[in-house]
């Protein structure tokens, strides 16, 4: 039991018309102290128990009777924000449908488990664990959604655009983020031109959705986007998003920036984990790169951010002000590995100041 002085519970409340989800669920955020879990089999129900205690965090399913989890959520975000996490399946159609709940408002997804609580491998829990514990820090606006401008149109690059790209191509821009970062991301690169440096991100997201969520963003951004494959080779004018459960890493061949995906051990506590990226970019670019990290809990990133910044990299934290979570942000400045830190709005012109000027920006 927790003392009368220890930090309140969190509340999670469980939204999943399925028994085996529930019961997974409760068993393994139970175990831990800071955490008390209520379920409901179905958004009514749900409704009622937040009535009589209000939860920090709503992790929730999207296809329920009664009433489906869009539906449920879109009344959460209009009359009371709770940081919501989206439990979903990896067919195709749960990754479609995961992905307009984050546009609706949801911070993020965790996967459905498929089997019972003694299948469930010690890493899932570990990073179902972390993302309940992110989202209870998670500060909520009352639009908090995917929200972008219509982009341009991704015409053929012109002769001057084409010499412009080439001479861009040694630059790189490695992006690291974790709660909120979907829609830090979508607001940064919604916001790029089309001749913009390459780019490299790390989301903490399940594996699957990061597909969605890349081909959700090459159909609303100029730049291309697409999730990060075995010896891309990174082009200006391209962002590609790590695969959910890989780590993705940078190594240059012949000349070229190349893109590495790999398994192995969780890299604190993360895979894909920023660490990872920003520890391959300092290695492989130098000073011909940019380290941002974005919104998150944790300190994910912030070791690899000083080491780009040591190797002659530009570093850039988000700030405080525009954070869901400033976690990993806020670690990154305290250990010294940040050169600016700028508020979500001023990220897009570094990034195109970096691609025309370099480290000089």
């Amino acid at each position: 039991m927790l003392d009368d002085n220890a930090a309140p519970r969190i509340q999670v409340l469980v939204v999943d018309d399925s028994a085996v989800v529930r019961q997974v669920m409760q068993a393994v955020l139970s175990q831990e102290n800071d955490m008390e879990v209520t379920v409901a089999a179905d958004p009514i129900i749900a409704l009622h128990k937040m009535k009589q205690v209000r939860p920090h965090v709503i992790i929730l399913d999207l296809e329920m009777p009664q009433m489906d989890g869009l539906t449920f959520l879109r009344k959460v975000m209009a009359e009371d924000p709770i940081p919501t996490l989206i439990c979903s399946s990896v067919a195709g159609r749960g990754t479609v449908a995961a992905i307009r709940a984050l546009e609706e408002g949801a911070i993020g997804i965790v996967t459905k488990p498929k089997l019972g609580v003694g299948n469930f491998l010690h890493e899932s829990a570990v990073m179902l664990i972390d993302t309940v514990r992110s989202a209870a820090s998670a500060r909520m606006r009352r639009r908090n959604g995917l929200a972008m401008a219509a982009p341009e149109r991704k015409a053929a690059p012109s002769k001057t655009s084409r010499a412009s790209m080439a001479g861009r191509e040694e630059r790189i821009v490695a992006m690291g983020a974790s709660t909120g970062g979907t829609e830090a991301l979508a607001n940064i690169l919604g916001a790029l031109p089309l001749d913009s440096p390459g780019i490299v991100i790390v989301q903490h997201m399940p594996e699957q959705f990061t597909a969605a969520f890349a081909k959700w963003l090459d159909t609303n951004c100029a730049i291309h986007v697409k999730e990060a494959e075995e010896g891309d080779r990174v082009k200006a004018g391209w962002a590609y998003v790590a695969p959910g459960n890989r780590h993705c890493t940078l190594r240059r061949t012949n000349g070229h920036l190349t893109i590495q995906v790999g398994d192995g051990p969780l890299v604190s506590r993360h895979r894909p984990s920023v660490n990872a990226l920003f520890r391959s970019v300092a290695q492989a670019a130098g000073d011909s790169a940019l380290g941002v990290i974005l919104t998150g809990m944790g300190d994910d990133g912030a070791d690899g951010l000083l080491e780009m910044r040591a190797a002659g990299a530009l570093t850039i934290a988000q700030n405080e002000a525009t954070c869901v979570v400033f976690g990993m942000p806020k670690e990154a400045i305290r250990r010294g590995a940040a050169h600016k830190v700028l508020g979500l709005e001023a990220i897009p012109a570094a990034v195109a100041s970096f691609g025309m000027h370099g480290k000089k920006a």
